[in-house]
């Protein structure tokens, strides 16, 4: 009970500290409508002048112990209140000094009439002029100054935005920021950007306060004199006497603060963003070299023995600088001189050789999937340039995931300037696997064998398929066309080719951690099938090479139900990983026939020559290894060559049709030099299916 009580009370606390936070702006709103409404008494005008003094303040010593002007991303609006308030008491004060001004100095509060007297001595010529010197040095020096650093910082950092961006993205493609840290960078300089636009607008909310405090002084002057010659009867002397007075005090009153805020913003804005705030920079970077604290100490002194020069001043803060300047010398050499510990002594010898220690930071692990690009081919994949081929990745890792059936790794962007300008690189876990060239602005007419004229342009080869193609340009794309030409840009050309290798390494990128996702995302909708399986029966490795020899045959694994109850119903008689693949094949024999043949119609196949075949079958039964004698293992490869030429020929996929047993011998020894060739076994066709043998290798044809 005492627990939950504590609970619900800490809970209310917190939930008044943030109504209470909520409502400051409010009732800050309603303090300034109501100072200009409503007519103040002098002791609430002492209250909220000195309030008005300690933000002030408050204000200067919170910009002075930032770090970053983004510490106080809340100063420009700060700014306005405190500009806005200033005013609202000038209003309210000029009420009052105008309505009791008669009655003498102390009409209008302590506060007032205090800065009237002590400050300026109670001469109002003598204040008139320190005023106005105030008014000069906020307006002129100050408020100027900090409004020219915040346009120019302004105007720099939305010029650097883009590189800023550019180096974020950089960063996420290399995998040294995760989507986060991006995110956050981002809106930091977003925010960087809108807080500097602010204070170059802020800087002059302070300068009309100065020009507004001018005219206000002006005005209670005049207006104080009418009042208290014509209404009160007062000589002029007495009239100007006290009013002037009053209105010096309200001036300086208000002009103070005034001064400290700006002082406060040109604090914020000329400050070099480090990790030390204001004091300790200064004191860190002047007070710190005894030989410049020597030289001033010594032109001090000798300026101070010039007869008529007020030597106490000189002598004393010249002497000073140079005993300053001594004791810090004789500091850093006594610890250059004293004896260092053994931890010290190894970590000062650490030091200097920081950078060049190897360490595990060091170490950078190779990306799975990488894209290189030269320069020219840089804004294709630039984010603040909408990069077309960035959407185009994504969109390739989404299809890839939808039918291949696992999400592959994030293919990391960087740019080379190693590469040709128009040339780009994809390495797979570091290694080059493809290269090509992109012409942004230029289009790529493939040729498909079919194309009715010739097009002017750059020859060259497209990079996925390795078909005849020629590099045009945009006001022949049309003709083009209607040549018969496949036409493509240069992103498309990039994300083909890249979809092509990504398709094709699909077994490389399955990883580990794939099979893991795989198996978890499984477990969810049927938990009982991986436990029974994984690691009971089979070990991860196993299950991992079985979808690799999968997917090396170009069969996807988005059937993981029918694959593990497959496992599971073998994986107790079976434990080698190819004889898995081969019964698991089995059980997706339906899924892997639609693929190649959709629908319902007849399977138009290659298929073995009954001699041919025979003789495999015996290689095959002297041959444990499953190796091929050299001559038959030519006659096999370039039989297979024409039928598939054949088979193209009329339209169809290569795809071969043998027995079980021989299924995998020939399916490895052939994709090696025939990839686009598909080999299945009859037990793996569907009863339903009709087989039509209309290419026969080995045979007479």
């Amino acid at each position: 009970m005492n627990v939950r009580s504590s609970f619900f009370s800490r809970g209310t606390s917190a939930l008044q500290g943030a109504n209470l936070g909520a409502l400051a702006g409010p009732i800050l709103i309603c303090m300034i409508l109501g100072m200009m409404v409503l007519p103040l008494p002098p002791v609430l005008l002492d209250m909220l002048f000195t309030f008005n003094i300690a933000l002030s303040v408050m204000v200067l010593l919170v910009s002075m112990y930032t770090t970053k002007p983004l510490d106080f991303a809340a100063f420009p609006s700060v700014l306005l209140f405190s500009t806005l308030l200033r005013l609202s008491l000038n209003v309210a004060s000029t009420r009052v000094v105008l309505l009791e001004g008669h009655t003498g100095p102390a009409a209008a509060g302590k506060v007032i009439e205090s800065f009237g007297h002590f400050l300026v001595g109670g001469n109002f010529a003598v204040g008139i002029v320190v005023f106005v010197i105030l008014m000069v040095i906020n307006f002129m020096v100050i408020t100027k100054g900090a409004g020219r650093i915040a346009e120019v910082a302004a105007r720099f950092t939305l010029d650097a935005m883009p590189g800023k961006q550019m180096a974020i993205d950089a960063d996420l493609n290399a995998g040294l920021i995760n989507e986060e840290q991006a995110r956050k960078r981002r809106a930091d300089i977003a925010q960087e950007a809108e807080f500097y636009g602010s204070m170059d607008g802020a800087s002059k909310f302070v300068r009309g306060d100065a020009i507004a405090g001018l005219l206000i002084m002006v005005i209670n002057i005049i207006g104080g004199l009418i009042v208290g010659v014509v209404q009160h009867g007062m000589d002029f002397a007495s009239a100007g006497r006290n009013y002037t007075l009053l209105t010096i005090g309200d001036g300086l009153v208000a002009q103070i603060p005034s001064l400290v805020i700006s002082t406060a913003a040109g604090v914020i804005v000329s400050r070099v963003a480090t990790n030390e705030d204001i004091g300790t920079q200064l004191t860190n970077q002047l007070f710190t070299n005894p030989r410049v604290l020597l030289i001033t100490g010594s032109i001090i002194v000798l300026l101070g023995l010039i007869p008529g020069m007020p030597h106490f001043a000189f002598l004393l803060l010249g002497g000073g600088a140079i005993q300053l300047g001594r004791v810090l010398k004789k500091n850093a050499a006594a610890r250059a001189k004293a004896p260092v510990s053994l931890s010290e002594a190894t970590t000062a010898a650490a030091a200097p050789t920081e950078n060049v220690e190897a360490s595990w930071e060091d170490v950078t692990l190779i990306d799975t999937l990488g894209l290189e690009v030269g320069y020219r081919l840089i804004p294709l994949v630039d984010k603040n340039s909408d990069g077309e081929l960035l959407r185009r990745i994504k969109s390739i890792r989404k299809k890839f995931a939808q039918e291949i059936g696992f999400l592959p790794p994030v293919i990391h962007i960087r740019d080379n300037l190693e590469l040709r300008p128009n040339t780009y690189r994809i390495a797979l876990k570091g290694v080059e696997v493809g290269t090509g060239e992109a012409f942004p602005g230029q289009w790529l007419a493939i040729n498909p064998g079919q194309v009715s004229a010739v097009l002017p342009g750059t020859p060259t080869v497209d990079p996925a398929f390795g078909l005849p193609a020629i590099w045009i340009d945009t006001n022949l794309r049309e003709q083009a066309q209607v040549y018969g030409y496949t036409v493509v840009d240069a992103g498309t050309v990039v994300a083909t080719h890249l979809n092509h290798l990504v398709v094709t390494h699909a077994s490389e990128l399955l990883g580990r951690r794939e099979v893991q996702s795989l198996l978890d995302r499984v477990q969810k909708d049927t938990p009982a099938l991986v436990d029974d399986l994984v690691p009971k029966l089979l070990p991860i490795t196993t299950v991992q090479k079985v979808l690799q020899n999968l997917l090396e045959e170009g069969v996807p694994i988005r059937d993981m139900r029918t694959i593990m109850e497959a496992l599971g119903e073998h994986a107790s008689k079976i434990t080698d990983a190819h004889d898995l693949t081969a019964a698991v094949r089995l059980s997706l024999g339906r899924a892997i026939t639609q693929q190649w043949f959709p629908g319902i119609g007849d399977m138009q196949v290659m298929g073995l020559d009954a001699g041919l075949e025979r003789v495999l079958s015996q290689a095959l039964g002297t041959n444990s290894a499953g190796g091929l004698e050299p001559g038959l293992a030519q006659t096999l490869l370039t039989q297979t060559e024409k039928a598939i030429t054949r088979q193209q020929n009329l339209g169809l996929a290569p795809v071969l049709l043998v027995q079980h047993s021989l299924r995998a011998m020939i399916s490895r020894f052939l994709r090696r030099s025939l990839p686009q060739l598909k080999v299945l076994s009859y037990a793996e066709v569907p009863d339903t299916r009709n087989v039509k043998v209309v290419n026969v290798i080995g045979g007479a044809g």
